[in-house]
């Protein structure tokens, strides 16, 4: 026995729309979010001599995760909006 899978109903244009500021939304927060990590992390090392982050943190935790989360960030905020076909 076959099993027919019904289509999809098209998607009007207004759910598009809000389906697309959603992922604008979401990658701004991304953004910001890396942006608060990478700051965090430099004011850590404004500490005084000795307490300042590891070398763990410094490879894992610092700048390349704020780094990595603005990045995804900007290219979900990033992509156009889906064209009617």
């Amino acid at each position: 026995m076959k099993k027919f899978h019904k289509p999809k109903p098209a998607a009007d244009s207004e759910s598009r729309y809000r389906r697309h500021r959603r992922l604008v939304r979401i990658g701004q927060v991304l953004m910001a979010t890396g942006a608060l990590v990478a700051i965090s992390h430099w004011i850590a090392h404004l500490a005084p001599t000795g307490q300042g982050p590891g070398i763990t943190e410094d490879i894992f935790i610092g700048y390349p995760t704020g780094g990595v989360l603005i990045l995804i960030g900007a290219v979900i905020a990033g992509r156009t909006e889906t064209k009617k076909r």
